[in-house]
């Protein structure tokens, strides 16, 4: 089948990752028809049980893989802070309860680090995406963002923890920068950056 004509379904509702992915694959010039589980109802809502980032992507982008018939690329992500030995990893879309209130988990975090030096607010963006074929195959892609945290929200940009996490090497915040200059250096960028190259190659 020629790359032209593939369809690739995005593990998410979330419309933030699919313009994020449509964007990347548009840099890497791999085209693909994309969609997202609102465009399959009865889709399975897959539960993020794995105690990693990767065992995460690669439950869901089998599940959906399965339900569609169709390449599935599904990410998990999150920050690890190291003041709190890596927390909140996996559990940060959920980190104050709530799955995927933003504003409520990034509260959460700035009250855990009230009192942590700003020399002790180093932390990380990492994030795992997964392509998986309807036979089954996986490929797995990671990225990492270094950086600190600050105490007050900067920028209107990006989701999640972006107002408060600054890159190392630069003093804006990864919602003070533009969306291409975000994906260029971030976790997500990084991650499905490394997903397209793959799913490039199957033109091949």
């Amino acid at each position: 089948m020629s790359l032209d004509a593939r369809r690739l379904v995005l593990a998410t509702a979330n419309q933030h990752k699919l313009t994020e992915l449509t964007r990347i694959l548009a840099a890497g010039r791999v085209r693909v028809v994309l969609a997202s589980l609102a465009d399959f109802p009865g889709a399975p809502d897959v539960a993020e049980t794995g105690a990693t980032f990767a065992e995460n992507a690669l439950v869901k982008a089998h599940a959906v893989a399965a339900f569609t018939g169709l390449l599935a690329v599904a990410d998990d992500s999150g920050i690890c802070v190291d003041a709190l030995n890596g927390m909140p990893g996996v559990l940060s879309a959920r980190w104050s309860g709530r799955h995927g209130d933003d504003a409520a988990n990034l509260r959460l975090l700035l009250d855990q680090l009230g009192d942590v030096p700003d020399e002790r607010r180093g932390a990380q963006f990492v994030c795992a995406a997964a392509l998986v074929h309807p036979d089954g195959r996986e490929q797995v892609s990671v990225g990492e963002l270094r950086g600190r945290l600050i105490r007050d929200r900067r920028g209107s940009h990006g989701f999640g923890y972006d107002p408060i996490f600054v890159p190392d090497g630069d003093q804006r915040t990864t919602a003070e920068m533009s969306p291409d200059e975000k994906d260029a250096i971030s976790h997500r960028g990084q991650a499905l950056g490394g997903l397209a190259l793959m799913i490039a190659a199957l033109a091949d």
